[in-house]
């Protein structure tokens, strides 16, 4: 087997991957709107089809929300699975897109060229990097370096209802020596990046009601109580004067960021005011304690995600609302348990509650952090053979970010997952323009093969 002989291969099959990931990209696979059911049914049966074509037993498995796709192929050496999701976030506002979300292209930009199009990075394009490293592999070898089982999943970005129970079900199939996770992005843009800490998530909804039905504000103003009001003061008590949150018990089970990692984090060199700049902003807003990369990778977090209430279109009515709601999300670290946060917070919220004031409740998913096993031998394999593509070594980083598949690998099936990924900051998932550096597709590409090559 030829490292190098891969790694040409890779070189010179690099437009036509490219034309695959964007026959891939036209499919409208949103998972959190039923309207696109068909698609998403579409999008797993293209990467059948494909998995297929390189000899591996591919299969699309039904579930009570949109299929999963499996395949498998022997090989020598470890057993390794590659998770990637095919779903992608919806679209709007459309009015934002440059063009037409699902008529990807590649366009020249003034930092290189891009493949532009929803889920080109997350998470198709990321998908797609450990497919076509396999597909190479296969052209120069013949087989593949180890076994591999294929795992991609049509509901991670609708909360994943189907996945516990799947890797439940399946857990003997689905077992192996180490899980990949391209699902993640390179340190400031630049830099490959193995991650190693990932928050957890917890979603709740909160409707505060008042009176039976709206008001009119200058019959009832002053006299009537006014959802918004109430709803107001409680999200303002979220947090104190030093960005500290306030929810009771919420930082049980917060640990302190070791001196060792610490100190290597500080040697990153994180470009904080360049971070915020890029959006806008100055000012670190978290707990003010504590340094920006800790703030986004190791603390825990409260955010407002929405807010409805009352008269929100064109023009002015005065109207006092029957009820006003919230979407806030709870990012976790460390042993935080989001269930008892959950308790915690819809008692301190009931607790608030004037006279007259109702509230109802909506979860939205609660996940544990994870902390992943650098001791494995695959980290440090995997983090040589990528300081071997990439300018700049690879390190050990966190992620601000939720992905709950990586803690499902370690609960469920006992297998430590490896978080490896090649998105840049500015790809502007979940949001209008979506997009993937070339230079990222093809660079992951070829990081993939290193690490096969390394681990196997």
């Amino acid at each position: 087997m030829s490292l190098d002989a891969v790694l040409s291969r890779i070189d010179a099959d690099l437009p036509a991957a490219t034309d695959r990931l964007i026959d891939l990209l036209r499919i409208p696979s949103i998972s959190t709107d039923p309207a696109y059911k068909a698609a998403c049914d579409q999008a797993a049966d293209w990467l059948v089809a494909d998995l297929q074509s390189l000899g591996i037993q591919a299969s699309k498995r039904p579930t009570p929300g949109h299929p999963m796709v499996v395949g498998h192929i022997d090989g020598p050496g470890p057993h390794v699975l590659f998770y990637g999701h095919y779903d992608v976030q919806p679209v709007d506002p459309l009015e934002l897109w440059d063009r037409d979300p699902f008529d990807p292209r590649l366009e020249d930009t003034a930092k290189g060229r891009v493949i532009r199009g929803r889920g080109a990075s997350d998470d198709k394009g990321q998908l797609m990097t450990f497919v076509e490293a396999c597909r190479a592999w296969k052209a120069v070898n013949g087989t593949l370096p180890c076994r591999i089982t294929f795992f991609f999943e049509g509901e991670e970005e609708s909360g994943s209802p189907s996945l516990v129970p799947f890797m439940e079900q399946n857990a003997a199939e689905l077992t192996s020596d180490i899980a990949l996770i391209c699902d993640t992005g390179l340190f400031q843009s630049q830099s490959p990046a193995i991650v190693t800490m990932l928050r957890g998530l917890l979603g709740e909804e909160i409707t505060i009601t008042g009176p039976g039905k709206d008001l009119h504000s200058g019959m009832y103003g002053g006299v009537a109580m006014n959802p918004i009001r109430v709803l107001s003061r409680i999200i303002a008590g979220l947090h104190d004067d030093n960005g500290r949150i306030t929810v009771p018990g919420f930082y049980d089970g917060v640990p302190e960021l070791s001196a060792e990692l610490s100190e290597q984090w500080r040697g990153l060199g994180f470009d904080h005011a360049g971070f915020l700049g890029d959006v806008g902003l100055s000012v670190p807003a978290g707990e003010q304690d504590r340094t920006p990369l800790e703030m986004i990778w190791s603390r825990p977090t409260c955010e407002v995600n929405g807010i409805k209430g009352g008269y929100t279109g064109e023009g002015f009515k005065t109207v006092l609302p029957s009820k006003a709601s919230a979407k806030i999300s709870f990012r976790l670290v460390g042993q935080q348990d989001p269930h008892k946060i959950r308790e915690s917070f819809r008692a301190w919220v009931a607790a608030q509650l004037p006279a007259d004031c109702s509230v109802s409740f909506h979860g939205h998913g609660a996940s544990a952090a994870s902390t992943m096993a650098t001791d494995h031998p695959a980290f440090e394999a995997a983090r040589k053979a990528l300081s071997d593509e990439w300018p700049a070594s690879a390190a050990y980083v966190g992620c601000g970010g939720s992905i709950p598949i990586a803690g499902h690998f370690k609960q469920i099936l006992g297998t430590d997952a490896m978080l490896i990924g090649f998105g840049k900051d500015d790809d502007q998932i979940h949001s209008p323009n979506e997009k993937y550096d070339l230079e990222s597709f093809h660079k992951g590409i070829r990081s993939w093969a290193r690490v096969l090559d390394a681990i196997s």
